[in-house]
C-alpha cells in the first residue's frame, strides 16, 4: 500500500465519521440525501462480495466491513429512527436514482474485465460510486445553504477520490501491469462532479463565510 492509497481510505473513513457525527449529535439528516446512501450501501456491497472468497489483509478486511456497516447504518439512521427521519427532506430529494442504478449496470455487462459474476458486479459499483454523489448535490443546490457539517461530509468524500487519482498515477509507474482502468477513468469522472462544490468551498473557506451553493 502507498501513501495515497491510505490518505484516500482515511479521508474517507473522515467522511463517514463526519456524517454520522452529525446524524447522532444533531439528531437531524437536513440536508443528506437519502438516495446517495443507499446508493453507496450499494456500491460497498457489490463491490466486496470478495469478502467471501478472498483474503488480502487484515486491514483490507476492516475496512470493507467498516464501509458497508457504517453505509447500511447511516440509512437505518435516516429510514428508521424516529427523530432522524422526521428530519429527512424528502421534497428536495427527488432525484431519480433508479436510473443510475440500471446505467451503471448496463455499463458493467458491456465494459468490464472479466465476464465474471464477481467482476461484473465490481464493475458495477464502481460506475455507480462515480454517479452516486449526483442526488447529494442536487439537494445541496436545491437547499442553498450547506451547513458546516454537510458541508465538511461532502468535501472529504470528494478528497478521498482525489488521492486515489493520485495512487493510480503511483500505481501506473510502479506496478508492472497496472490493469485497473476502469476504476481510474470512474474515478477521475467522480472527482470532476466535485470541481463545482470545491470551489464554493474554498470561496467560503476563503471568506470564513457560510457555505451556500447557487440554485
Amino acid at each position: 500500500m502507498n501513501i495515497f492509497r491510505f490518505a484516500g481510505d482515511m479521508t474517507h473513513l473522515i467522511s463517514i465519521l463526519v456524517l454520522l457525527l452529525k446524524i447522532y449529535a444533531t439528531k437531524s439528516c437536513s440536508g443528506i440525501s437519502l438516495k446517495t446512501q443507499e446508493l453507496y450501501s450499494l456500491v460497498f456491497l457489490t463491490r466486496y462480495l470478495d469478502l467471501f472468497t478472498d483474503f488480502i489483509s487484515v486491514y483490507n478486511t476492516i475496512m470493507k466491513l467498516v464501509f458497508i456497516a457504517s453505509s447500511l447504518a447511516i440509512v437505518w439512521y435516516m429510514r428508521m429512527h424516529r427523530v432522524v427521519r422526521r428530519s429527512y427532506d424528502k421534497d428536495l430529494d427527488t432525484f431519480r436514482h433508479y436510473f443510475l442504478i440500471l446505467a451503471s449496470f448496463v455499463l458493467a455487462l458491456l465494459v468490464h474485465e472479466k465476464f465474471t459474476f464477481q467482476e461484473i458486479f465490481w464493475a458495477f459499483s464502481i460506475y455507480l460510486e462515480a454517479v452516486a454523489i449526483f442526488p447529494q448535490l442536487v439537494l445541496l443546490q436545491r437547499s442553498g445553504n450547506v451547513d458546516n457539517l454537510t458541508g465538511q461530509y461532502v468535501f472529504f468524500l470528494g478528497a478521498y477520490r482525489a488521492f486515489y487519482i493520485l495512487n493510480w498515477i503511483y500505481r501506473y509507474f510502479t506496478v508492472l501491469h497496472f490493469s485497473r482502468w476502469i476504476a481510474c477513468v470512474s474515478g477521475i469522472v467522480q472527482t470532476a462532479l466535485y470541481a463545482d462544490f470545491f470551489y464554493y468551498y474554498f470561496i467560503s473557506w476563503k471568506n470564513n463565510a457560510k457555505l451556500q451553493l447557487p440554485a
